[in-house]
Formats: structure tokens, C-alpha cells, sequence
């Protein structure tokens, strides 16, 4: 049997414990362009089902950095987390690293224990949303703005037309709904341990891992490397589970284009745009 066990590759040449990590960067929602780094449903279903591929693992961890975005990818995430967590019957261990806001918080709640560095940045439990306005602009350059519809309200938000009381209305209980969701899964996977009044840690402020402690937030300080071993001894073996697919020189793999130059140029300032919009994201929180 030993002999055996030495031909075998990896973690599974020893009887080490094993608990295989996965680690999630970035912005969430749909990648726009093929120089978008971003997290959805789509990119993270294969490497969450390696993760919990690992039949003998004492549990799983998942290391995660993410300023949030999309309201429906960080939901899609968080069930398919606990789903595979209750099919497999495995303890599932959430790392915050530089931070875990907004979606990237409510991700963070599909862990059965959420565990921060003292300087991580965590909470930010609400829903906004942001625009340009450009009315006085456009009369100014003397630009006429044409828009036709079938339906009233097909066109609203406008950045060239003044804002609609009505439709501002409208967004609100929209982002409420959307905010009510959010505070259910918060409140349903963290129930006792919230300390503090409701409406300030669902106001959408944001804390460091230690302010997030004392209010349960996060469950304890610490860092995947101490906290493994100290739960599951010194020779934890913990392999990395790649979330993207790497290229010959170990890069992830670069966009391929079948298009003409002008549509190479245009997925370019795409790019452009996502990136500027991912680094502003950051930037709410200091990073």
C-alpha cells in the first residue's frame, strides 16, 4: 500500500489532511471584452466543481478579493457555493483578502466561516448606481438628441435629457428590492452572530476586517495559512485550484480575435473602458 501511495501525484501521496483552495479576483459580472478580467457564473462553475471534486478533503477554502459588481452573478455564485457545499457535506472556509465588499461580501457569506486580515476591507452591504449627466453640454454644442420608442418608458436615464422624478423613483424601488434580497442572504447566513443596529450595518458603509469582526461580519482574524494549520494541523496540504486556463508561457490566455482591425480596435477600447470602470470600483475603497 505504501508503495502505492508514493507513486501517486500530489497531496494524495500522503495521508495529510486536504483542503484545496480557490481563489476569486476581481470585479463581478459578465466579461464585456476579451481583456476583461471579471468574475461570473460562467467563469467560476468549472473551478468551483474541482474544488469540491477533492472526495477525501477535510473541507474547502475559498480566498477572495473583490470590490463586488453584478447583483445577479454574486447571487448565481453564492447559491452554486452552498450547493456544492451541502451536496458534498463540506465546511467551507472564506479568506478575505484586500476586500470583500458589496458583491464581493455577499459572496464571502456562502462561507461557513469568514476570516479577514486585520487591514481588510468588508461590508458595504448595499445597491448603487451611477451616471453622467450631459444636458447642458448638448445645447451647447448645439447637438439635437433623437430618440424614438414603442413604450414610454423604454428610454430612461437619458445622460442628454433632464431626470425624471418619476424615473429616479422607479430606479429606488428597484435598488430597494435588490438591497431587501441582499439583507435577507446576510441576515439568513450570518442570523445571531450581527451585532449592531440594522440600519447602519445594511447602510452600505464599509469597515476594516477588525471593525467587521466586532460586529459579525467576519468570524475571526487571521490568514489561510495559520488558520488551515491550526485547524487542521501542521502537515495540511492545501493544492491551488486554478481558476483560469493558462497559456503556453503560464499566462492566462490571450484574446484571439476573428474580426477585421476596426473590431480588434474596438474590443481594445472596450478594454479600455472595463478596466477604467474595474480600477474605479477599487478605488471606492481605497485600493
Amino acid at each position: 500500500m505504501e508503495r502505492l501511495r508514493a507513486l501517486l501525484p500530489g497531496p494524495l501521496s500522503s495521508n495529510a489532511p486536504i483542503v484545496p483552495v480557490l481563489r476569486l479576483v476581481g470585479p463581478i459580472g459578465v466579461r464585456q471584452s476579451p481583456f476583461q478580467q471579471a468574475l461570473s457564473m460562467a467563469s467560476v462553475a468549472g473551478p468551483l466543481k474541482k474544488l469540491f471534486a477533492y472526495k477525501k478533503a477535510a473541507a474547502v477554502a475559498i480566498s477572495i478579493s473583490s470590490p463586488g459588481g453584478s447583483p445577479v452573478q454574486s447571487n448565481l455564485i453564492f447559491k452554486r457555493i452552498r450547493q456544492l457545499a451541502e451536496e458534498n457535506d463540506k465546511k467551507v472556509y472564506v479568506f478575505v483578502e484586500d476586500v470583500a465588499a458589496s458583491g464581493g461580501y455577499f459572496i464571502a457569506v456562502a462561507g461557513d466561516e469568514i476570516i479577514a486580515d486585520p487591514s481588510s476591507i468588508v461590508g458595504s452591504i448595499g445597491v448603487v448606481a451611477a451616471s453622467f449627466g450631459f444636458v447642458e453640454a448638448i445645447d451647447k454644442l448645439g447637438i439635437e438628441r433623437r430618440v424614438h420608442t414603442a413604450g414610454k418608458k423604454k428610454f430612461m436615464f437619458d445622460p442628454f435629457q433632464p431626470e425624471k422624478q418619476e424615473d429616479i423613483e422607479r430606479l429606488k424601488s428597484i435598488q430597494q428590492d435588490i438591497h431587501d434580497t441582499f439583507i435577507e442572504v446576510v441576515k439568513s447566513r450570518r442570523r445571531e452572530k450581527l451585532r449592531g443596529e440594522g440600519d447602519m450595518l445594511f447602510s452600505g458603509e464599509f469597515w476594516t476586517g477588525r471593525q467587521g469582526m466586532a460586529l459579525g461580519l467576519v468570524d475571526r482574524i487571521g490568514d489561510l495559512r495559520s488558520v488551515l494549520r491550526e485547524e487542521f494541523g501542521e502537515k495540511v496540504v492545501t493544492p491551488l485550484v486554478s481558476s483560469q486556463r493558462r497559456g503556453l508561457f503560464g499566462f492566462g490566455r490571450a484574446p484571439s480575435f476573428g474580426g477585421s482591425g476596426s473590431e480588434m480596435a474596438h474590443a481594445a477600447a472596450n478594454g479600455l473602458i472595463d478596466a477604467a470602470e474595474a480600477r474605479e470600483m477599487w478605488a471606492r475603497y481605497g485600493l
